[in-house]
C-alpha cells in the first residue's frame, strides 16, 4: 500500500502540468472571426483564453459545433492567463501571428452553436449563437470579442487576435438578462471611456468607374476634405455596395500608402490598391469611420466610357473632364459628342455648297429650350405660310389685271 501511494505522489511530482479535468470557465471562447476578413471571407479564425494561472494542456480537448458538423481536435497547450489561436485552413487568416492550430470546416454567417470540451469530454465552455451571432459585423469584417457581460463587436476589424479585447462602451450583446445600473454608474462610465468621434466633411467627390483603358489598373476613387485642418483617415474604409462587396481598410503602411488627407485637400484610391471593382451597369460606395459608421455614400448606374461622376451642390453629374486631385469640372458629355458629329459632317460635305453645310450643322446642333425660331418644323410651317400669301398675293393682282382688260375690250 505505501508502494502504490509513492508511485502517486511521484507521478504528481514529475508531471505537474497534468490536467486530469478542468472546471467550467478555466478556458474560454474568447474571440471568433466568423466573417473572416477584408481580404478573403474564408480568413476565418477562433481564439480561446487561459483564465487560471497554469498551463493548460490542451491535448484530447475539442470544440465541436452542436449540429455535429463542425469538430475541431485541440493540441499543444496554453499558457497560463493566455491565447490559443485557430485559423481556419492555413496560417493566414492572421498573416502576422502564428496558429496553435490549423483546423478545416467553415462557421455558417447565421450563426453556430460552438462547444468547448475538455480531455474528458467535460462541457467546459459553449457559445450558442444558433438563431444569430451575439456581436460582429460581416460588412465591415469586425469580429466578436467576449467581455465581462457578455459578447461585442471588436472596434477594429482585425480584433485582438492573441491580444486582450479592448472595452467598447456601443454594441454589446449580454447573454444574460441584467438589472439596469443606476444612472449614477453609467455617468461614471461614460466619463472613464467617452465615445470616439470622427471629423465630418470628409466625402467622396469623383470616381471613374468606366476608363477608356484597363478596369483592372486604372479605375480610382477620390476623397475631398473640406475641413480647414488635415484628417488622419487610418482606420476609414471605403466599401463598394453591390455584387462582391469589397471592403477597403485605409492604412498608411499598405495600398496608397497615405492616410492623412490635407486640409481643402484630395486623397486617390486607385483599383490596384483597394481591390475595389466598381461595376459599369451599376454599383455604389460607402465611406466609414473606424467605429463603422457610414460618413458618406453614393451610388450610380450606366457609366459612359470615360467619363468622371462628380459631386455637386445638387447632387452627382457625369463630366468629360476627369480632374483627379484637383477640383471638379463639368463637361456635358452630348458637347463633346456634338462636336465629333460636326466634325463627321464637315468632312463628309466638304465638296458641297454652303447651303447644304448650313443645313447639315443645323440638323446636329442642340436646340436650346424656348428658342422655337431653329426649330425645323417652326421654320416649315412659316415658309409655307409665306408662299400661301405670296401666292393668294399673285392671285388677286392677276384678277384685278383680268377684269381690266375685260373692261377695255
Amino acid at each position: 500500500m505505501k508502494g502504490l501511494v509513492l508511485i502517486f505522489f511521484l507521478v504528481l511530482f514529475l508531471c505537474p502540468s497534468i490536467v486530469f479535468a478542468a472546471n467550467s470557465s478555466d478556458v474560454v471562447i474568447n474571440e471568433i472571426a466568423w466573417m473572416g476578413s477584408t481580404n478573403s471571407a474564408n480568413d476565418e479564425w477562433m481564439e480561446l483564453k487561459n483564465n487560471t494561472a497554469s498551463q493548460v494542456d490542451l491535448s484530447g480537448w475539442s470544440i465541436q459545433s452542436g449540429d455535429g458538423k463542425l469538430k475541431i481536435n485541440l493540441k499543444g497547450a496554453i499558457s497560463a492567463d493566455g491565447f490559443y489561436l485557430m485559423e481556419r485552413t492555413d496560417d493566414t487568416s492572421v498573416p502576422d501571428i502564428t496558429a496553435g492550430l490549423i483546423y478545416t470546416g467553415a462557421l455558417s454567417n447565421s450563426g453556430v452553436d460552438l462547444r468547448l470540451y475538455d480531455n474528458l469530454n467535460n462541457l467546459i465552455d459553449e457559445v450558442n449563437c444558433t438563431g444569430k451571432w451575439f456581436a460582429g459585423n460581416n460588412t465591415t469584417k469586425q469580429t466578436m470579442e467576449k467581455t465581462s457581460s457578455g459578447w461585442q463587436t471588436s472596434q477594429a476589424p482585425r480584433g485582438s487576435p492573441e491580444a486582450q479585447n479592448n472595452t467598447v462602451v456601443e454594441n454589446t450583446t449580454s447573454l444574460e438578462t441584467t438589472t439596469p445600473e443606476p444612472m449614477e454608474t453609467t455617468n461614471e462610465q461614460i466619463k472613464a471611456a467617452p465615445a470616439i468621434t470622427y471629423p465630418s466633411g470628409v466625402f467622396i467627390n469623383e470616381i471613374l468607374p468606366n476608363p477608356e483603358g484597363p478596369d483592372e489598373t486604372d479605375e480610382w476613387i477620390e476623397l475631398y476634405n473640406s475641413n480647414s485642418s488635415d484628417v488622419d483617415l487610418s482606420g476609414w474604409q471605403i466599401q463598394d455596395t453591390t455584387g462582391t462587396i469589397i471592403t477597403y481598410t485605409i492604412n498608411p503602411s499598405a495600398g496608397s500608402g497615405q492616410a492623412k488627407i490635407l486640409a481643402n485637400g484630395f486623397l486617390i484610391f486607385k483599383r490596384p490598391d483597394t481591390k475595389i471593382m466598381l461595376n459599369n451597369d451599376q454599383d455604389g460606395l460607402n465611406l466609414l469611420t473606424p467605429d463603422a459608421k457610414i460618413s458618406d455614400s453614393m451610388a450610380f448606374t450606366k457609366a459612359p466610357l470615360n467619363q468622371s461622376y462628380n459631386k455637386v451642390v445638387s447632387g452627382w453629374v457625369w463630366s468629360s473632364t476627369l480632374t483627379p486631385g484637383a477640383k471638379n469640372i463639368i463637361t456635358a458629355a452630348q458637347t463633346k459628342t456634338a462636336s465629333k458629329t460636326l466634325s463627321k459632317t464637315k468632312n463628309s460635305v466638304k465638296n458641297n455648297d454652303t447651303a447644304d453645310i448650313s443645313q447639315s450643322l443645323n440638323i446636329n446642333q442642340e436646340v436650346p429650350e424656348g428658342d422655337k425660331t431653329a426649330n425645323p418644323w417652326f421654320l416649315f410651317f412659316m415658309v409655307l405660310i409665306t408662299t400661301v400669301i405670296l401666292a393668294a398675293i399673285v392671285l388677286l393682282i392677276k384678277l384685278k389685271f383680268s377684269k381690266k382688260q375685260h373692261v377695255r375690250t
